[in-house]
């Protein structure tokens, strides 16, 4: 794959689209993240998708074409290549004639992958060259199970539902062919699978799946909102219930006590663990399922997004030799997913990393990871005196959920080690009170302390509906907003439409960082016992750029509206 970078890097320097200096930090770039050397110019803004998409016709001799743009896939073509294949190639058949296939394709130089697929589907092939993103999101366009499906098997089922029995255990690792193609004989299980593998393709990041006195309301959680899905018959939601109990391994039987499971599956070559758990209701119970597919876990500090000067000030910090560096914000804000990602950038074999989670949300290669268990006795402080006496270099700690956990992580960072962890609350400074209100000495957080990053994720605007607001915000509601009327000249603010490509308007997430460095006027000013909100003032005097200040610029990039800026930030 890098040599086929190589010559599309060739392509484009020679046309004179890339500058060399341009190209070779991106192909750095790619090789790094393990990511799309082509994606990687896209995002950096080096060349536009279809100056780029021209370039490649132009070179491969091949016609390109705007996948976006295509709502239905012939059935006939799909059926040639199942999804993994499909997603493993970077291409997606488009119509079948007889014996002449047309497919999009990413990489139009790849000979020898072409003349696989010739092999695989018996058929000649004719080419349109489309780009990775979007033979990406055709791909899980064609093949995911739509809500009309789901919907029409739900007619065919008889009520009152057969209701699942207990049966052995079964294998933790499922395809999502087996998914969508499996158990047509037991009516809820397919109904399970449909769900989801269409929570898969459309990238929710949960399930609800919620009991009513008369259905069960089944809810996607996309972009950090809650869409409804469908409502089957109130009697098939036992049979649901136990299903996915016997997939996590829970007692079916027991109905009067929350519990807590999972499983695992294979999606496209990669793993995606579901977190289960379950809570009685009035009219039953409920379950959420929450997705966690590593493949959202960057690999670096980079690839987050976050701003050059919050980014570097993190950066800084992991960098140290000792000391804690925390990180912020409500449950969903993607502190873990931060941490993590930090964590795999200082991954070395020289260190001994060591985290304490409840639960392990993520399995990490070369990281030695402790699952909390409160049954076993096990808390996030006992775990802790056991993981110092472990020799360890860096220490992550899920969570500070009480005094006892925040002594013994401020001591270990005042003792040698470097320590991650997270806290809820509101802004970076107000960490800092935070670790002092629960009993901390003031001496030991500031002399502990390195940095505290408050997080947040906003909704990306989709790139194919969002417009420009249809009339400027007067001067009075740019000042309520915290935005000067200057800033906003020349300057284009968005707003969500609504397509079929997105979820009303938007389309992803991306992570929002309010860092706080701790230099020696903060030192100072917490052994002295000053407000948030002096802390807070110091480091914007310094250059902290705040939450509202980062979304707002976000907004005037037209990356997010100034509904979501609102919506997720408070008011300086």
């Amino acid at each position: 794959m890098r040599g086929l970078d190589k010559r599309i890097r060739a392509v484009l320097v020679k046309d004179g689209l890339v500058a060399e200096d341009q190209a070779d930090k991106a192909l750095a770039a790619a090789a790094r993240d393990n990511r799309s050397f082509t994606e990687v110019l896209v995002e950096t803004n080096c060349i536009g998708e279809r100056d780029l998409l021209a370039a490649l016709a132009l070179e491969a001799n091949v016609p390109p074409i705007d996948l976006d743009r295509i709502r239905q896939f012939d059935e006939a073509a799909l059926r040639l290549l199942d999804a993994e294949t499909a997603a493993r190639c970077g291409v997606v058949p488009l119509s079948r004639i007889d014996n002449l296939v047309s497919i999009a394709v990413a990489n139009p130089f790849d000979v020898l992958e072409l003349d696989e697929l010739r092999q695989r589907t018996g058929c000649e092939l004719r080419p349109f060259v489309a780009s990775e993103r979007a033979v990406r999101a055709a791909v899980a366009r064609a093949y995911r199970p739509s809500r009309t499906e789901i919907k029409a098997f739900l007619e065919t089922v008889a009520e009152p539902a057969v209701e699942v029995q207990a049966a052995a255990p079964e294998s933790d690792e499922l395809s999502v062919r087996e998914l969508t193609e499996g158990a047509a004989d037991a009516p809820v299980v397919k109904l399970v699978n449909l769900l989801v593998a269409q929570a898969l393709q459309a990238g929710a990041s949960d399930i609800h799946i919620e009991p009513k006195e008369k259905a069960t309301r089944i809810r996607f959680r996309q972009d950090g909102v809650l869409h409804d899905v469908l409502s089957p018959p109130r009697t098939m939601h036992n049979a649901i219930v136990s299903r996915i109990k016997i997939l996590s391994g829970l007692d079916i039987a027991e109905h009067r006590v929350p519990q807590d499971g999972k499983f695992q599956m294979r999606v496209e070559g990669r793993t995606v663990d579901f977190r289960v758990s379950t809570l009685p209701l009035v009219h039953g119970e409920k379950v959420v399922l929450r997705i966690l597919d590593t493949s959202g876990l960057s690999r670096s500090l980079d690839a987050l997004g976050f701003e050059p000067q919050a980014r570097e000030a993190f950066r800084r910090a992991i960098g140290a030799s000792h000391g804690m560096l925390l990180v912020t914000g409500p449950t969903g804000s993607g502190k873990t997913t931060t941490l993590y990602s930090a964590l795999q950038e200082m991954q070395s074999p020289e260190d001994n990393i060591v985290t304490v989670e409840d639960p392990v949300e993520y399995q990490l290669d070369g990281v030695n990871q402790v699952p909390v268990s409160a049954k076993r006795g096990l808390t996030f402080a006992s775990a802790l005196r056991s993981i110092l006496r472990q020799d360890p270099d860096i220490v992550m700690v899920g969570e500070i959920r009480d005094a006892e956990t925040a002594d013994i992580a401020v001591k270990a960072a005042l003792t040698g080690h470097l320590v991650l962890s997270t806290l809820h609350t509101n802004d970076a400074a107000s960490s800092i009170t935070r670790l002092v209100d629960m009993g901390i000495d003031p001496f030991m957080v500031a002399s502990s302390v390195l940095l505290v990053s408050a997080q947040r994720l906003l909704r990306s605007l989709c790139e194919q509906c969002k417009r420009p607001l249809d009339t400027p915000l007067p001067a009075e509601r740019l000042a309520e907003i915290g935005l000067r009327p200057e800033e906003a000249r020349g300057m284009r603010l968005m707003k969500a439409v609504g397509c079929p490509q997105c979820t009303q308007g938007y389309k992803g997430r991306f992570a929002i960082l309010e860092a706080l460095e701790v230099d020696d006027t903060i030192r100072r000013m917490v052994v002295e016992g000053k407000s948030a909100l002096d802390l807070k003032a110091y480091a914007v005097q310094q250059g902290m750029m705040t939450l509202r200040r980062t979304a707002i610029l976000h907004a005037l990039r037209g990356r997010t509206s100034l509904e979501e800026v609102l919506r997720m930030t408070q008011a300086d």
